[in-house]
């Protein structure tokens, strides 16, 4: 039985844990796609009052610019426009069902995914969101794993996509330099073991005790049942960057080495490490104490920011595009995100010598017949 916050493929008579026999049903990454709004606003384009420049901000997050997207555009259209492009792609074969991972719905209620879904024209699929904020990638990959493997469904398509535009304060800079708005979609289908874009193993946890370090106080059924009177500012989001800083390192760290354990990999046989894009110095204090070299780091951050649950997979599109991930490459996935929750997830990259990849300023896609 797996350990309680970790999942894999299962286990056969005569197998390491986590190993699947040869031939047994599983669940495969097949394809993966992103989308970013607008044009790029770069640091000299931030506001005058915020008083940082271009210099100010690359030292401390890496970052050089973010997209935002404009009036009346909201999750479920970025998530529409990942998700579009890559079902028009996509190898042939029907989505049973529809994951949206977001920290950012169109509506507290009802979940966005099913409107999703219909506008997609997939019909009366099941669908539903994943709140887990800026693990939200990885615990989708987790939930459509467990669905495909299982054989309740063939293929379900995974989107993570977050408008933090619409929540951000505008008199915070520390926030404001950091998030950008994206989305990024994936279709995980059913498979054998060996398969290329094989899903291996996942390892992922929360501590509800750092529920407060990442919040948007109000709106929700809490800020609603209590008998203080909103503040003006309880609509925006607020991160408590240090402490949160410490908690991203010290629990990405410790899942990258557990489930690098699980999968009996080296850190010096990952080939790719795909982690959170959340500001650099994060991304190389965990590569640092995991012990992936730096050059095996996929980085997208420079150009889109932190764009929460759309981060992974557009690191993914992007690195694919541009020819960093090859057919077999042992992919590393590691994020972390307010709840407090975490994740990581080990894979084979999918892809043949006939890999479909284009990269354009609208998007990055890349799709791998099987």
């Amino acid at each position: 039985m797996a350990r309680r916050g970790t999942a894999d493929s299962g286990t056969e008579p005569g197998t390491r844990a986590g190993v699947l026999a040869a031939g047994a049903r599983t669940a495969v990454l097949e394809s993966v796609a992103g989308w970013v709004p607008g044009e790029p606003v770069g640091n000299d384009r931030l506001p005058a009052d915020w008083e940082v420049d271009d210099a100010w901000v690359r030292r401390r997050t890496g970052i050089g610019s973010r997209h935002r997207a404009g009036p009346g555009v909201a999750t479920g259209d970025l998530a529409y426009e990942a998700a579009s492009r890559l079902l028009a792609r996509a190898p042939v074969g029907g989505v049973d069902a529809v994951v949206l991972a977001t920290a950012t719905p169109d509506h507290l209620c009802p979940g966005t995914a099913p409107a999703l879904a219909a506008r997609l024209g997939l019909g009366t699929v099941p669908a539903l969101d994943i709140a887990a904020v800026c693990s939200g990638f990885v615990y989708g990959l987790a939930v459509c794993h467990g669905l495909v493997a299982s054989g309740l469904y063939e293929r379900v398509l995974l989107v993570g996509a977050d408008v933090y535009s619409t929540w951000l304060d505008p008199a915070d800079r520390s926030a404001g330099v950091v998030f950008g708005d994206g989305a990024g979609a994936a279709l995980v289908a059913a498979g054998r073991s060996g398969d290329p874009g094989e899903l291996l193993a996942f390892d992922l946890g929360s501590d509800g005790t750092g529920y407060g370090l990442i919040t948007v106080p109000g709106g929700g059924a809490r800020a609603r049942a209590s008998e203080r009177p909103p503040a003006p500012d309880d609509g925006f989001f607020r991160m408590q960057g240090g402490t949160v800083y410490q908690h991203a390192v010290e629990r990405m760290t410790g899942s990258c080495r557990l489930l690098l354990g699980r999968v009996g990999w080296d850190p010096a046989e990952v080939d790719r490490f795909v982690p959170h894009q959340a500001n650099a110095r994060i991304l190389h204090a965990v590569a640092e104490r995991v012990g992936i070299a730096p050059q095996r780091c996929v980085t997208h951050l420079e150009r889109v920011g932190n764009t929460g649950a759309a981060s992974i997979p557009l690191a993914l599109a992007d690195a694919a595009g541009r020819g960093r991930l090859r057919s077999g490459d042992r992919v590393l996935l590691t994020a972390f995100g307010g709840g407090l929750t975490w994740g990581s997830a080990a894979l084979r990259w999918p892809g043949t010598p006939g890999t479909i990849c284009t990269d354009s300023m609208e998007g990055t896609q890349h799709v791998a017949p099987r």
